[in-house]
C-alpha cells in the first residue's frame, strides 16, 4: 500500500533524510520518501504487517510531527488544504516574527555597534564605567529575539536530543552559544568593577556577542521569509489546478434540478451544464452538444465539440449549450484530481540526483557541528583567546547550514513538474524526469501515436471519362451501407465535401473482396485488384497506379461497373501533423528514433520514410513489443517508449520511461511514467527539453551548495586568515547573512524554469502567421453521414442561386477563417461572408453576378484551396 503523510517540523533536508531513515528502519516499510518542499512523506508499506499509527509514531519518536492528510486529491474539499493558503499562513507568520525581531534588533546593533561609527549613546551607557549598563541593555534587548524565535531552539535541541541534528541545531547551539558568553562577560565586567580591574572591564566591554546572537535569528528568519515566499511560487500549478474545480454541481433528481455540493455527486447521476458553466464531475453526455473547452486539462486552445455519446472531463468549461452527462467518476476518480495527485506525487517523489544529497545532508550536520568544536579548540589553544574561539566555532556553526543543499534538488523538480503540467505534460515522479534526460532511444508506436489511428482518403485518381467529384460520389454511394473502416473514410471525406450520397439497391458484402450494389439502371463494384479479376473488368493502367500507392503505404480501393475500372480511391492511416515535426525534434536532441508496429513492413517502411525514422520494426505482435524494448535495453541503450493502446502497456512498463498519449486507453496512461495530454508526439520532445533543462538546474543548485560550504566553512574556521591571505575574520552575523543569501539564491535560480520554453513547439493550435495553415486536419468521423437521394445535375444547378457554399481546405483556426472572410468580403457583389472551421466551407450571400472563379482566386490568394463551389 502507498500512502501519504503530512510531516511537520522539517526545517532542512538533515531532518528529512533523519524521518526517512526513522520511517525505513521499521518492519514492514518498503520505502519512505520525505520532501521538504510540501512537507509531506510517500510511505510504500505492507498494510498486514504495519499500521499508519505506528508510522506517525515512529516520525514522532524522530522529534517531528505527522498526521494523515484529509482527503488529499478532492478539488472540492482541498480548497483548506490548498497549498497556496498554507504557505501564506506560514508567511504572515514568518512576516510578524521578522517585523518584531527588527524592532528589537535595529536600537541593539545601534547600541552595540552605533559608537563605533560615531553615533552617539545615552550618557548611562557610555564609558567603562557604564559598562555593566551597556551589556545588560543589550541582554534585554536580545531576549525578547530569542523568545520571538524560539521554533528554532525547540525544534534544534529537540532533533539534537533525538540523535538527528539539523539546520536549526546549529542556529541553536551557535546563538545560544554567543548568549552565553555574553551572560559570562557581563559577570567579568561586574567582576572587574568591583575589584578595580579595569583592564578586565576594557577586555569584555566590546566583547559581548549579544548583537551577532540577534542578527543570526534575524538574518536566519529573513532567509527562510524569502525563500518560503520563493518555494510558495513553486506550488501556484497545484494551486490553479484546484481553482478549476466547481464547488457545486445541478443534478437532475426526480425530474427536477438541485444544486448540491460536488463532493455529493454519485456515479449514474444526471448533472446539466449551462452555457460558460465548469463540468464538476467526469461522465458521458447523454442529452445536448455543445463546444467543450478543454485547455485545462490538455493546453488545447480550440474547444472540441461535444454530443450524446462523448465523455466530458471535470474542470472542462461549457462554451456553448446545454446538456446533460451522466456521471461515470466522482471525488478522487475525476480527471482533475488524478492530475492533481500526479502532480503532488511527483513534486513530493525523490529524484535519484537528489538521494546524494540527501545522505550528504544526513551527516553534515553532525560533522559540521564536530568541526566547529575544533575550530574553536585550536584558535583557544593557539592564541588563548576565548573571543576568537567564540568567533570562529560560532560562525562555522552558523554558515554551515545545509538549507541550499536541501532544496537544491526539491525546488526544481516542484517547478520542472509544475512546469509540465501547465503544458498539458502530466509527470508522475521525479524519476521519470531525471530519467528521460538521459534517454537516447525513444520508440514510437504508429498507430495512434505517429498516425490519426484511422483511416482517411488520401488519393482520388479517376478514369477517362470520369471526374474527382463523380468518381467520390460513386464511391461514397457504394461504400455508405458498409460497415468497414475504409468504407467509413470514404463516406466521410463525401460528406466533408459536401458531396450528394444516394441510396442504393442490392448491395452485397463481399468477404475479403469488397462491396456490389446496384446504382441506377448499372451494377458497380468497390474492392480490391482480386475483385476486378473476377468480375473480368478491364483494369487499364490501374494496376501500376494501385502499386505505386500501395508502395507509399496507401491501400488502392477499385471502383469499376460491368465492364471497366472507373477510378481509384486510395485511403491511409495519415500521419498526425506534427510526427514529422517531432521525429526531427528527436533527432535534434541527439535521440534514435525506432517505429514499432504490426503493420507489413511495406507500409510501415512508407510511414516510416515520410516521417524521416531511422528505423523501423515491422509486423511486431502486440506480446513481442515488450521483448523488443528489452532487447534494446540489452544493447546498452536508454530507451523511451511512446504509446496509446492496451497492447502497448507491458512495453510502457518495461522502458525506462513510458510516455502515454491522453487520447489513449486507461491501461496504457496507468503503465506510463509520464501522460501527454494534448495526444501530440511533439510533447514528447517537449518532455525531453523540460527534463534536461530541470537536471541542468539542479546540477547548477548542487554545485554551488557544495561549492558555497566547502568554502564557508574553512573561511568561518578562520584558516585563511592562519594562514594569511585575509586580515579579518568571518564574524558571525555575516556567516548568517551569507547562510540565508545562498538559499535565496538557490531558491531563485530554481525558479527560472518557470520560463522553460521548448522549443518542439506544435504547428497547431499556434495561429498561422503567414494565415495560412500547412496542415489538414482529419474530421471526426463519429457523425454518421445523412443520405439524401439528389441528382448531381439538381446539385450543379444550385450554383445558379444567390447563396453559394464554398468547401475550402487548409483552415485550421479562427485566423484562418478571419483571412478567407476578409479575402472574399472584398469582391465586388458580395454583401455577407460566413467561414466555418468546423465544416471548412464559407457561405457567401451575392448581391451581383460574381463567377466561381472570382471566389476561387479570392480564397486561393489568401493561402487555401478551394475543393468545391455550390
Amino acid at each position: 500500500m502507498k500512502q501519504k503523510f503530512d510531516v511537520t517540523g522539517m526545517t532542512c533536508s538533515a531532518c528529512s533524510a533523519h524521518v526517512e531513515k526513522a520511517v525505513n528502519k521499521l518492519e514492514g516499510v518498503r520505502r519512505a520518501e520525505v520532501s521538504l518542499m510540501t512537507n509531506s512523506m510517500n510511505v510504500e508499506y505492507d498494510e498486514a504487517a504495519l499500521a499508519p499509527e505506528s508510522i506517525i509514531q515512529a516520525v514522532v519518536q524522530a522529534g517531528y510531527g505527522a498526521s494523515l492528510p484529509a482527503q488529499a486529491g478532492v478539488p472540492a474539499r482541498g480548497a483548506a488544504k490548498r497549498p497556496e493558503a498554507q504557505m501564506e499562513a506560514e508567511l504572515s507568520s514568518m512576516k510578524r516574527r521578522l517585523i518584531l525581531s527588527f524592532l528589537f534588533l535595529i536600537p541593539l546593533f545601534y547600541i552595540s555597534m552605533g559608537h563605533m561609527m560615531g553615533a552617539p549613546l545615552p550618557a548611562f551607557l557610555v564609558g567603562h564605567e557604564n559598562a555593566i549598563s551597556f551589556a545588560f541593555t543589550q541582554l534585554l534587548l536580545t531576549l525578547p529575539i530569542l523568545y520571538i524565535n524560539d521554533k528554532y531552539y525547540k525544534n534544534g535541541f529537540r532533533s539534537l536530543l533525538h540523535g538527528g541534528p539539523n539546520m536549526d541545531s546549529l542556529i541553536a547551539v551557535g546563538s545560544i552559544a554567543a548568549v552565553i558568553y555574553g551572560v559570562f562577560a557581563i559577570y567579568q565586567i561586574g567582576y572587574g568593577l568591583g575589584h578595580g580591574d579595569m583592564a578586565r572591564v576594557e577586555q569584555y566591554h566590546m566583547d559581548l556577542y549579544f548583537e551577532s546572537a540577534g542578527m543570526i535569528l534575524t538574518l536566519i528568519t529573513l532567509g527562510k521569509f524569502l525563500e518560503t515566499r520563493s518555494k510558495g511560487k513553486t506550488s501556484q500549478a497545484i494551486s490553479r489546478l484546484m481553482d478549476l474545480a466547481p464547488k457545486t454541481a445541478t443534478v437532475l433528481r426526480a425530474g427536477a434540478e438541485a444544486e448540491i455540493p460536488v463532493e455529493e455527486v454519485r456515479v449514474g447521476d444526471r448533472v446539466a451544464v449551462r452555457p460558460g458553466q465548469s463540468i464538476p464531475v467526469d461522465g458521458v453526455i447523454v442529452e445536448g452538444s455543445s463546444a467543450v473547452d478543454e485547455s485545462a486539462l490538455t493546453g488545447e486552445s480550440l474547444p472540441v465539440d461535444k454530443g450524446p455519446g462523448d465523455k466530458v472531463a471535470a474542470a472542462s468549461i461549457n462554451r456553448s449549450g446545454y446538456f446533460v452527462f451522466e456521471a461515470s467518476r466522482v471525488g478522487e476518480d475525476t480527471t482533475l484530481a488524478q492530475m492533481i495527485r500526479l502532480v503532488e506525487e511527483a513534486s513530493s517523489s525523490k529524484a535519484p540526483i537528489s538521494k546524494l544529497a540527501d545522505k550528504v545532508a544526513g551527516v553534515f550536520v553532525p560533522t559540521v557541528m564536530v568541526i566547529a568544536a575544533i575550530a574553536a579548540g585550536a584558535w583557544w589553544f593557539a592564541t588563548g583567546s576565548a573571543t576568537s574561539a567564540l568567533t570562529a566555532g560560532v560562525a562555522v556553526l552558523v554558515i554551515s547550514c545545509p538549507c541550499a543543499l536541501g532544496l537544491a534538488t526539491p525546488v526544481a523538480i516542484m517547478v520542472g513538474t509544475g512546469k509540465g503540467a501547465e503544458q498539458g505534460i502530466l509527470i508522475k515522479s521525479a524519476e521519470a524526469l531525471e530519467t528521460l534526460h538521459l534517454v537516447d532511444t525513444v520508440v514510437l508506436d504508429k498507430t495512434g501515436t505517429l498516425t490519426q489511428g484511422r483511416p482517411v482518403v488520401t488519393d482520388i485518381l479517376p478514369g477517362e471519362d470520369m471526374d474527382e467529384e463523380g468518381l467520390l460520389i460513386l464511391a461514397a454511394c457504394l461504400e455508405g451501407p458498409s460497415e468497414h473502416p475504409l468504407a467509413a473514410a470514404i463516406v466521410e471525406e463525401s460528406r466533408r465535401r459536401g458531396l450528394p450520397i444516394t441510396s442504393v439497391g442490392g448491395f452485397t458484402a463481399v468477404h475479403g473482396r469488397g462491396v456490389r450494389a446496384a446504382l441506377g439502371d448499372r451494377t458497380c463494384m468497390g474492392g480490391n485488384r482480386a475483385m476486378m479479376e473476377e468480375a473480368g473488368v478491364e483494369l487499364g493502367s490501374f494496376p501500376a497506379r494501385a502499386e505505386e500507392l500501395a508502395a507509399q503505404g496507401k491501400t488502392p480501393l477499385y471502383f469499376a461497373d460491368e465492364h471497366r475500372v472507373l477510378g481509384l480511391v486510395a485511403v491511409a492511416d495519415t500521419p498526425k501533423p506534427t510526427s514529422a515535426q517531432a521525429v526531427a525534434a528527436f533527432r535534434r536532441l541527439g535521440i534514435d528514433v525506432i517505429m514499432l508496429t504490426g503493420d507489413n513492413q511495406r507500409t510501415a517502411g512508407a510511414i516510416g520514410a515520410q516521417l524521416g525514422v531511422s528505423q523501423v520494426m515491422a509486423e511486431v505482435l502486440p506480446q513481442d513489443k515488450e521483448r523488443k524494448v528489452k532487447q534494446l535495453q540489452d544493447q546498452g541503450k536508454k530507451v523511451a517508449m511512446v504509446g496509446d493502446g492496451i497492447n502497448d502497456a507491458p512495453a510502457l512498463a518495461r522502458a525506462d520511461v513510458g510516455l502515454a498519449i491522453g487520447a489513449g486507453t486507461d491501461v496504457a496512461i496507468e503503465s506510463a511514467d509520464i501522460v501527454l495530454m494534448k495526444s501530440d508526439l511533439l510533447d514528447a520532445a517537449a518532455a525531453v527539453e523540460l527534463s534536461k533543462a530541470t537536471i541542468r538546474n539542479i546540477k547548477q543548485n548542487l554545485f554551488w551548495a557544495f561549492f558555497y560550504n566547502s568554502l564557508g566553512i574553512p573561511l568561518a574556521a578562520g584558516l585563511f586568515y592562519a594562514l594569511g591571505w585575509t586580515d579579518v575574520m568571518l564574524n558571525p552575523m555575516f556567516a548568517a547573512a551569507a547562510m540565508s543569501l545562498s538559499s535565496v539564491c538557490v531558491v531563485t535560480n530554481a525558479l527560472r524554469l518557470r520560463f522553460f520554453k521548448p522549443k518542439s513547439v506544435p504547428a497547431s493550435p499556434v495561429p498561422c502567421p503567414s494565415g495560412t495553415c500547412p496542415v489538414q486536419p482529419v474530421p471526426d468521423p463519429s457523425e454518421q453521414p445523412t443520405y439524401e437521394p439528389q441528382h448531381q445535375e439538381e446539385r450543379k444547378g444550385a450554383n445558379e442561386t444567390m447563396e453559394k457554399k464554398i468547401m475550402i481546405n487548409g483552415m485550421m483556426c479562427a485566423h484562418c477563417t478571419a483571412h478567407v472572410e476578409k479575402a472574399l468580403g472584398t469582391l465586388e457583389g458580395v454583401a455577407s461572408v460566413k467561414a466555418d472551421l468546423e465544416g471548412k466551407c464559407a457561405t457567401v450571400t451575392l448581391t451581383g453576378a460574381v463567377s466561381d472563379q472570382s471566389l476561387t482566386d479570392a480564397v486561393t490568394e489568401a493561402g487555401y484551396e478551394v475543393v468545391s463551389i455550390q
